[in-house]
């Protein structure tokens, strides 16, 4: 059975491939709406227990994942459970951190990756990854 995101959702990004994946800010509400099945929580710090299975990329604000290994290995996973289950990305904003994992999700699904970042500020957000360095790691996400 599949359970993705609602398209029509506040923050849903809408793959090529079709699966879905919600960007939010955590300094927000839980939008409406079904909660996730399964999330990824881009902070500097520990983020509180949820009642959904969640993982955390230690991942400062303005920065790049503290470990890329790893940060490799959860946007996988990621968009791997996109295609049956809710998948939500957050940081605190929900823009810089989170449109940077949501473009790398981009890259995982096909786009090119000197296409992902507009890709998403036309999806996502307009302002989506806010910085240089943020947008070279999209950029170099696919070289592995």
């Amino acid at each position: 059975m599949t359970v993705t995101c609602d398209s029509a959702g506040a923050g849903v990004l809408r793959l090529p491939s079709g699966r879905l994946v919600r960007g939010r800010g955590l300094r927000y509400p839980l939008p409406a709406g079904p909660a996730p099945a399964f999330a990824v929580y881009l902070l500097g710090r520990r983020p509180p227990p949820v009642a959904w299975e969640a993982r955390w990329l230690r991942w400062p604000d303005f920065r790049l994942p503290a470990d890329r290994a790893q940060a490799r290995t959860l946007l996988h996973e990621a968009w791997g459970r996109a295609a049956t289950d809710r998948v939500e990305v957050a940081c605190g904003g929900g823009r810089g951190r989170t449109g940077t994992a949501l473009a790398c999700l981009a890259v995982l699904d096909g786009v090119p990756a000197d296409e992902a970042v507009a890709h998403v500020r036309r999806n996502y957000h307009p302002r989506a990854v806010e910085t240089p360095w943020q947008r070279r790691y999209v950029e170099r996400f696919d070289q592995g």
